[in-house]
């Protein structure tokens, strides 16, 4: 049966954390892949993110272990992870670290914040400074779809002038979420902008 696996040895993607070993060399363009090339490629996204680190591949026992967790209510199951996010954690450097929020419906319909909770078991306090607005489930989106989503974050306060900020969430799959909350950050002053989720996608 097929466990977590890693993302672990070989290239990875400066960008995205993407395995580059295996990849024809039309979807690499130097030392990323071609999502991340594009992204950089684009005036109004270039910039935004500067990197983002994944632990796992989004494989079927991860996407089915995150299924239980965040439509079943096993909530139980975010202190699988909190070990290796400790970890990770304790060697990087940020000021603050933000997870993705959900919206208001979004959060109700679910009960908790997938993200916020990994992070609280992992003993980390996070910086709850972004609202979002409802939309469809991201789940549900087309890729094309989510590049075209208009900004969905708000920003709570003006705590983030010329601070390192660490996003946070559960999926890395197009990249557009976290580029959309870093754009915002960034605009309000952020002076870097990486991110941190438990798969790529």
């Amino acid at each position: 049966m097929v466990q977590l696996e890693k993302i672990e040895g070989g290239e990875r993607c400066n960008g995205c954390s993407r395995s580059l070993d295996g990849l024809p060399s039309n979807l690499v363009k130097e030392d990323v892949c071609l999502d991340c090339h594009r992204w950089e490629q684009n005036p109004n996204w270039k910039g935004i993110l500067d990197h983002n680190h994944s632990f796992f591949h989004y494989n079927d026992f991860i996407k089915d272990y995150l299924a239980r967790y965040k439509y079943r209510g096993d909530y139980a199951l975010s202190q699988a992870f909190s070990h290796t996010i400790k970890l990770y954690l304790a060697k990087r450097k940020y000021d603050l670290i933000i997870p993705i929020p959900l919206s208001d419906e979004r959060l109700y319909e679910r009960g908790f914040n997938q993200s916020t909770a990994l992070l609280e078991k992992a003993e980390v306090r996070p910086s709850n400074m972004l609202t979002r607005s409802h939309s469809e489930k991201q789940s549900k989106k087309t890729r094309s779809e989510r590049l075209k989503q208009e900004q969905v974050f708000r920003l709570k306060g003006n705590g983030v002038k010329d601070k390192n900020i660490l996003l946070f969430d559960d999926i890395y799959t197009t990249g557009t979420t976290l580029r959309q909350a870093a754009k915002l950050l960034k605009e309000s002053g952020a002076a870097e902008v990486s991110s941190l989720t438990l798969a790529r996608g």
